[in-house]
């Protein structure tokens, strides 16, 4: 038996991403920095056969916890699960053994909200990968911020089914329209040319933001749902009067990203939002203040037009990922610029990124007030009830997080995506359910097959994730930096939980050492910057 890494092995990768570049002033400021090959120490494996013994399994399809068992996994696939008195009847011999007696093991975190590709905030997508998988998720649906020589989506994607790379599965999403040389996709011809160009460069689906006249979008999806391609929107303020969510569900939308679209599907009184007459879009406060008004009309919770628009919804097997945390920091901005996870964690870039901006989105917090904050509070409660009711009535809920944001730092912003899930109603089974199962089979629904990931059976990937501390009573463990409790025996604090290791593919990564990495390259940036915080 062998440890995860040995001491020597995770020093001399810390020393290695030390040296990494991150954004210097000779670095081009424009382009993003390759990703670093995954060097010897990063990681183990996989064996020809690993055992994991002891743990308490959370399988990821909404079953009990149950436990202890063994898992042998065989190169990247789960080969048998032994339960009960799994010792006496698991496999003797091995090539690695992970001793997790007391720990709880679930399948690896999907997250179908990711981006990089900014240099501005985080200049080496290294950063955001490593924080992925420090936080156990083990696939990301993503879709490049930029196009051009920052989108590295598809060269990532390959490099990181070969392993070659530090990063969670990638599954890359263009957005429509982006890239390609063909013209301005103004038409349904031009539209459906775009998609198959997509198609054809490898892309697994299509974001939509709904700025397209109404058959542009009906002839995009139509095409997209041809190729196989996935399909989610993030259905805006510029063109949701024409097409909000019902309708864009009826051109065959897949899934509904955020909250947009929905409350414009349930207005009470007339087609068309009830903006004030200063209102302005391309004002970051005044959008992001306003819309949380639209709480005040929409129709009553429950009423009749709640309910149609929620089985228009099941009907059309869409699927929503509302990504509640990241717009947190709308009801509570103190709190989220204080995460105690941002003076370690957060790169400088990324804060100065978070400040209060006229140019960067998200950073809206001009003059942030009281009422901003008790308009928003206002805007979770139906919001959450409308996705809390879709998930009771079998609809899919998936956990997207929208990273790189809103003082929302990758990996973090993850986990506190969950805590709001539970918030809107979901059990922690439910929770966890959304965050491995239900994220995998939203990506693999557009090819009609079941995903290779996302439960822990025999058969499937080697996808996991452990953590000492069961994520079923505190969902706060599952952050890097843990939680903090008091022992009531000793009368002292203790910080326990976040996860101990991942597993993608096989290979077993140190949680812990991958913090580190992220927290060498934060100091490694503030170095090169004297005045950053």
């Amino acid at each position: 038996m062998r440890l995860v890494s040995s001491l020597a092995a995770v020093f001399a990768v810390l020393a290695a991403i030390i040296a990494l570049p991150v954004g210097s002033q000779a670095q081009n400021p424009a382009a993003m920095e390759r990703v670093p090959d995954r060097m010897t120490g990063e990681g183990v494996g996989p064996f020809g056969r690993m055992l994991i013994r002891g743990a308490t399994l959370i399988d990821g399809s909404g079953a009990p916890p149950e436990g202890p068992v063994d898992i042998l996994v065989a190169g990247n696939r789960i080969e048998a699960i032994y339960r009960g008195g799994a010792r006496a009847r698991s496999p003797q011999s091995v090539d690695h053994v992970i001793e997790a007696e007391g720990m709880y093991v679930m399948p690896g975190f999907v997250d179908v909200h990711g981006h990089n590709g900014d240099p501005s905030k985080a200049p080496n997508a290294s950063y955001g990968y490593r924080l992925w998988l420090a936080h156990g998720v083990t696939t990301v649906r993503g879709v490049p911020i930029y196009s051009g020589p920052n989108n590295m989506a598809i060269s990532d994607r390959a490099r990181s089914r070969a392993n070659s790379i530090v990063a969670p599965r990638i599954y890359a999403y263009a957005v429509f329209g982006d890239e390609w040389s063909g013209g301005a996709v103004d038409s349904p011809a031009q539209a459906r040319a775009w998609v198959r160009w997509a198609a054809g460069r490898g892309y697994d689906g299509v974001k939509f933001f709904n700025q397209v006249p109404p058959a542009v979008l009906a002839a995009a999806l139509d095409e997209a749902e041809a190729h196989n391609l996935g399909t989610v929107a993030h259905l805006g303020q510029r063109g949701v009067a024409e097409v909000n969510a019902a309708r864009a569900v009826e051109f065959g939308l897949a899934g509904i990203t955020h909250f947009y679209g929905h409350f414009e599907s349930l207005l009470a009184d007339g087609p068309v939002v009830r903006y004030p007459n200063d209102y302005n879009y391309l004002d970051e406060q005044s959008r992001f203040s306003e819309v949380a008004r639209l709480a005040e009309q929409i129709v009553e919770p429950g009423s009749d037009e709640w309910n149609a628009y929620l089985d228009l919804l099941l009907e059309n097997d869409v699927t929503l990922s509302p990504t509640f945390n990241i717009y947190v920091a709308s009801r509570d901005v103190a709190r989220a610029r204080t995460f105690e996870w941002h003076e370690r964690y957060t790169l400088p870039s990324l804060w100065d990124f978070f400040q209060p901006s006229l140019t960067n989105h998200g950073s809206y917090y001009h003059d942030w007030t009281t009422e901003d904050e008790v308009a928003w509070r206002n805007f979770y409660r139906p919001w959450m009830a409308l996705t809390n009711a879709y998930k009771d009535r079998g609809g899919r809920v998936t956990v997207g997080s929208d990273p790189g944001y809103i003082y929302q730092t990758w990996g973090f912003s993850y986990v506190g995506e969950l805590e709001m899930l539970q918030e809107a109603g979901f059990t922690p089974l439910e929770v966890i359910q959304a965050a491995t199962i239900n994220g995998a089979r939203e990506i693999y629904a557009a090819r009609g097959e079941e995903p290779p990931f996302g439960i822990v059976r025999p058969g499937m990937l080697a996808d996991l994730v452990i953590v000492p501390e069961n994520p079923l009573d505190n969902l706060k463990v599952l952050y890097g930096t843990g939680h903090l409790r008091l022992n009531r025996e000793t009368n002292q604090r203790e910080r326990v939980g976040g996860v101990r290791w991942t597993i993608k593919d096989g290979i077993v990564y140190d949680a812990p050492a991958l913090l580190e990495s992220v927290a060498a390259m934060v100091e490694a940036q503030r170095a090169s910057q004297p005045t950053a915080p």
